[in-house]
């Protein structure tokens, strides 16, 4: 079985993410900020699954045309409630649906949003799982605390670092650059980071995406799942918000 990941640009620095299992050719996608991008990307016109991170616009901003399009059913946390697209599959952190022969299951990490959770696709054999971050868990960030707590977000943090270390990060946003600028200030003899930024900067001079990241990866280089506890988290969001560098 082979499980195919693919990063589809949307609006402005925004990803959805197509899931398709080779053996079943079952499809899913993450997070569909808007529809043409993906409906154009989809094998065939077929989507089987839209899972949902989060209630942002940004990310849920295509899910009515996309379902319409393809009869795709909708999978994400209840907590959430009214504020999610209606949903055929309302998972609670620990429950699980299939991708064909893969698995997503639903890992609680609020933080930036009340009700956000992220999927750790589980692939069967020697394929690597894919963790599917939304705006909790970004290449070299982590998401704002819009809605939650340090407190929240650092547990979450915790929660990811416990994922087989060669994890695919596939996260929700193209924020690799700037958060490597603020990632520097943190930890400027950092040489994996270093490493990082020069790969980055050469990834998107090709014009190519600078995700998926990898679990092992991010530990070695993003300074909020480096964080070693809350106020150490806490001060490194508040120092973000306002970095301008």
């Amino acid at each position: 079985m082979t499980l195919n990941v693919r990063a589809i640009p949307c609006l402005s620095d925004n990803y959805a993410w197509l899931l398709t299992c080779s053996d079943t050719g079952t499809v899913a996608v993450c997070d569909p900020g808007e529809a043409a991008p993906v409906l154009a990307a989809l094998p065939e016109g077929r989507c089987d699954l839209v899972l949902i991170t989060h209630h942002h616009g940004d990310h849920v901003g295509g899910v009515a045309e996309l379902v319409a399009a393809t009869g795709a059913k909708t999978v994400g946390h209840p907590a959430e409630g009214v504020r999610l697209p209606p949903l055929d599959h309302a998972l609670n952190p620990g429950d699980g649906i299939a991708i064909g022969a893969a698995r997503a299951i639903v890992i609680d990490t609020p933080g930036h949003a009340r009700g956000h959770v992220a999927f750790h696709v589980q692939a069967p054999g020697r394929e690597r799982d894919v963790l599917l971050s939304g705006d909790a868990l970004f290449s070299l960030g982590c998401g704002k605390l819009l809605e939650g707590t340090a407190e929240e977000m650092f547990l979450s943090m915790q929660r990811l670092r416990t994922l087989p270390p060669d994890t695919l990060v596939c996260p929700g946003h193209e924020y690799t650059l700037s958060n490597a600028r603020f990632a520097l200030t943190v930890e400027p003899d950092n040489q994996a980071l270093q490493a990082r930024v020069r790969e980055a900067e050469a990834q998107r001079a090709a014009g190519q995406p600078t995700v998926p990241t990898t679990l092992e990866g991010e530990i070695a280089t993003n300074p909020f799942l480096r964080a070693v506890d809350v106020q150490t988290l806490a001060a490194r969001r508040r120092a973000k918000d306002v970095f301008r560098g």
